[in-house]
């Protein structure tokens, strides 16, 4: 077996990882982790949800300095749902080493809070590239005593643009140092940027392009891209998932099925490049507490997000990638649970389609849709409340969690997922407890403070 015992890891981070469940490394893990742990520099090709992220975070943490307050290692990712994510995980790998400062640096927020936090120094730095160049074009971020330089999710930099902006993120590096290089598919623009950041970097993959046996896929066919609307109702009252991503390859396709599914009062939300930050991060924590059904998107828009026990994906349109289409499937049926992968081919499809075939050297069965016979769609059991403070006014997980099962009294299994961004504060709670808990946070203060409260 692949253990993590088996690493030369601290007796403390070993105790660590046994506290959080981690035990059986995964394929990426038991491939790169020990040339990780080495020095040296790597390529991974691995998905989201393959376990990369602890892969690198615990080589990260492996060759730390806590005593020395500068930036030691810069974690680089395509959006700020996946640099949060990312960040979060680091953090709770780090739990037994004192003292460890980790630092989000991303867009879409104020600059001015990143710049104090840069001030008092860090020794973990995780961002998007357009932000980090900020900072470097101000000289608020320093990048001279670096030691190791992750890129994740590759290839999605690129595909957004950021090419130009990682290789002067990299000239600003030192010359030697630790890089790590992962990405979910290989284009030539990887070489290209590994043979500029790299020396001698061992190639890793745990890629297959077998279709994932934990998840059942169906392929429905519909005779036009117009009838795949009913298409996708049919689907949802024969399936009745609680939880689902549609994945739409265009904005205007995502923004057009979102409105379809208010208009038929299915709990729905779309998650699209036009929302600003606020916006985008309450559809997503909305979508994460399981307090809306349904999230519309695309492919950009849902990079990097870790979405836990997602029953269904429904492809609205087959990706023209097939490594994104198995991307896509991939974030259903995780740690050993079964998902469904459930697809509309209408003709305007059959080209893609022909190359997903191609892809796993399978030929695809096509289906009939099933009759849509539900009479109700399933109902979301949670609710979500917003409070108007966050970690700026020292607001934490525990203030809320106590005053909801202390205070008022509500069961703790009757509130769930709880988020707390830098002025805003989320909590899903039981929709038959929403009203009690909507009360008590709107009449009582929290940490000695008056805060608003409200329903979404």
């Amino acid at each position: 077996m692949n253990l993590f015992s088996n690493l030369p890891l601290s007796q403390s981070m070993l105790t660590n990882l046994e506290s959080l469940d981690y035990k059986e490394m995964t394929p990426i893990q038991a491939q790169s982790l020990p040339l990780i742990l080495q020095g040296a520099d790597i390529i991974g090709k691995a998905k989201t949800g393959s376990g990369k992220t602890a892969a690198f975070a615990i080589g990260l943490l492996h060759q730390l300095q806590a005593d020395e307050y500068h930036t030691q290692a810069l974690v680089l990712c395509p959006t700020r749902e996946l640099a949060d994510q990312v960040a979060k995980e680091i953090r709770r790998l780090a739990r037994m080493i004192p003292n460890i400062k980790v630092l989000t640096l991303c867009g879409g927020v104020s600059i001015g809070p990143q710049l104090a936090s840069l001030e008092r120094g860090a020794h973990i730095v995780v961002g998007t590239p357009g932000r980090l160049m900020d900072h470097l074009r101000k000289g608020s971020l320093e990048l001279n005593q670096l030691k190791q330089l992750v890129l994740d999710e590759a290839d999605r930099m690129l595909d957004m643009g950021f090419s130009e902006d990682i290789d002067q993120i990299v000239a600003a590096c030192p010359t030697e140092k630790q890089t790590l290089l992962f990405s979910a598919t290989f284009p030539k623009d990887i070489e290209s940027i590994s043979r500029r950041c790299q020396k001698n970097p061992q190639m890793i993959s745990v890629e297959t392009t077998d279709l994932n046996a934990a998840i059942e896929q169906k392929f429905f066919e519909v005779t036009s891209n117009n009838a795949k609307l009913d298409g996708l109702l049919a689907i949802l009252g024969n399936y009745q998932p609680k939880s689902c991503i549609v994945f739409c390859n265009t904005k205007q396709t995502c923004n057009q099925v979102y409105e379809f599914l208010q208009l038929h009062n299915l709990s729905a939300l779309a998650l699209n490049g036009d929302l600003e930050q606020k916006q985008r991060d309450q559809v997503l924590v909305r979508f994460a507490n399981r307090s809306t059904s349904i999230l519309v998107a695309t492919d950009v828009a849902a990079r990097g997000l870790d979405i836990k026990q997602l029953d269904a994906v429904i492809n609205f349109d087959l990706a023209h990638d097939s490594e994104v289409y198995v991307h896509r499937i991939g974030r259903t049926g995780r740690a050993g649970e079964t998902g469904i992968a459930l697809n509309l081919i209408s003709p305007q499809d059959l080209s893609a389609l022909n190359r997903l075939e191609n892809f796993v050297s399978a030929q695809v069965e096509l289906q009939t849709l099933p009759e849509n016979k539900a009479s109700f769609y399933p109902e979301t059991d949670m609710v979500t409340l917003n409070i108007d403070g966050g970690k700026k006014d020292k607001l934490r997980a525990g203030d809320i969690l106590g005053a909801l099962t202390k205070d008022a009294g509500i069961a703790g299994d009757k509130i769930g997922k709880i988020d707390i961004f830098d002025f805003a504060a989320y909590v899903a709670v039981d929709k038959s407890v929403a009203q009690k808990a909507l009360k008590q946070l709107q009449s009582k203060p929290l940490k000695g403070k008056q805060f608003r409260a409200r329903k979404f």
